[in-house]
C-alpha cells in the first residue's frame, strides 16, 4: 500500500471518529506509520488533505449514482436503490465524514470554496435525472425540474445531518418520509385513468 494511500486511510478514520476540529497531523502519522513530514510533502496543508479523503470517496459514489440514475428503470425502483446507496453510505462512514466537512466549511474559507463544488455535484446529478423524468412521465407540473432537485437535494443533506446526529426514527421520520416519496413516485408512475367520465 502507498504512503499516500496509508495516510488517506488514516485520515478518514480520525475524521469519522474524532471529526475535523480534533484533527491532528502527528496522530495521522502515527495512525499511518509514516514521518509526519511526509503529509506536507504528498498534501499541501490541511483542506487539501481532508478534501482528498472526501475525493477517494465522493467520486466513485457520484459513478455509481450516475450509472443508477441512467439504467432503464423505473424512477419509483431508483429511489430505493437510492435508499439503498444511502444505507450503504451511513454505514461506511461516508455520511458522517461529509457531515464533518460541510460544519468545518462555516467557519473554513478556504475548505468552503472547494468543498461547496463538491456538493453541489450532486444536486446536479439529481437535477439530471428529475429532469429525464419529467420529460418521460409526460406529467405537467406548475413548477420546475429545477425546484424539485433542490427539494430532494436539501431533504438529503437535512435527512443525512438528522440521522448522523442520531435522532431516531419515532422523532425524525426519516424512513417514513423516505417511503412517502417512494409512494408519490410510484402513483406518478401508474397508468392514468380518466376521472368524472359521463356514463353514456
Amino acid at each position: 500500500m502507498s504512503t499516500r494511500t496509508l495516510i488517506l486511510e488514516a485520515t478518514r478514520r480520525r475524521l469519522v471518529e474524532q471529526g475535523y476540529a480534533n484533527l491532528n497531523v502527528r496522530d495521522i502519522a502515527s495512525d499511518a506509520g509514516v514521518n509526519h513530514a511526509l503529509i506536507g510533502y504528498h498534501f499541501r496543508g490541511k483542506q487539501q488533505l481532508v478534501l482528498a479523503v472526501l475525493d477517494e470517496a465522493n467520486t466513485r459514489l457520484l459513478e455509481r449514482q450516475a450509472g443508477m440514475y441512467a439504467a432503464p428503470t423505473p424512477a419509483s425502483q431508483k429511489w430505493q436503490q437510492a435508499r439503498e446507496f444511502y444505507e450503504e453510505d451511513l454505514a461506511s462512514g461516508f455520511v458522517k465524514l461529509l457531515m464533518e466537512l460541510m460544519a468545518a466549511s462555516f467557519h473554513d474559507e478556504v475548505l468552503r470554496s472547494e468543498f461547496t463544488p463538491r456538493l453541489l455535484a450532486w444536486q446536479k446529478l439529481i437535477e439530471g435525472a428529475v429532469d429525464e423524468f419529467l420529460a418521460g412521465s409526460g406529467l405537467e407540473l406548475p413548477v420546475s425540474g429545477r425546484a424539485i432537485s433542490a427539494w430532494i437535494t436539501w431533504f438529503w443533506i437535512g435527512m443525512e445531518a438528522s440521522m448522523a446526529l442520531g435522532i431516531p426514527e419515532k422523532q425524525g421520520h426519516q424512513h417514513e418520509a423516505l417511503e412517502a416519496l417512494a409512494l408519490l413516485l410510484r402513483q406518478a408512475e401508474a397508468p392514468q385513468t380518466p376521472r368524472n367520465r359521463k356514463r353514456t
